[in-house]
């Protein structure tokens, strides 16, 4: 998929969430400034979710449950070791009956579910400024 504005990565989180079922973990990969943070708003508001969604970058972990399902926005960015995560109750939100979401999820890939929906976003400034590419796999 293409993205060549803002909007364009947003409402591509917003169908992935409209598609998405209880269980499904989606790893976001991608360098600071990629488009990830925007992807996750989409995202919340593809389940229904009125608040702002922000980046829980210093949190680690931000759930909403006002949405169609639960969401579970991860952002391991400052996680040092996978261990960690088991104190913020990671498993039980990935094996859980919501949809998770996590931001630099290869920070994490020792402890990621053997299947997960990995979405791949990238830059090329020869296309624009705001040009993004993004890609979709199930592993």
């Amino acid at each position: 998929m293409e993205s060549f504005k803002r909007e364009d990565t947003y409402d591509i989180g917003v169908k992935l969430a409209e598609a998405s079922k209880p269980g499904d973990v989606y790893c976001l990969y991608g360098d600071l400034g990629t488009g990830k943070t925007v992807l996750s708003q989409g995202f919340g508001c593809g389940l229904g979710i009125k608040e702002p969604i922000s980046s829980p970058t210093f949190t680690i972990l931000k759930e909403y449950h006002e949405g169609r399902l639960p969401f579970y926005h991860f952002d391991v960015y400052r996680i040092s070791d996978s261990d960690e995560m088991d104190e913020i109750g990671y498993y039980d939100k990935i094996d859980g009956d919501g949809v998770c979401l996590i931001e630099w999820a290869e920070i994490i890939e020792d402890i990621l579910p053997s299947h997960y929906k990995k979405v791949s976003i990238t830059k090329d400034v020869e296309k624009g400024f705001d040009y993004r590419k993004i890609i979709i796999e199930e592993i």
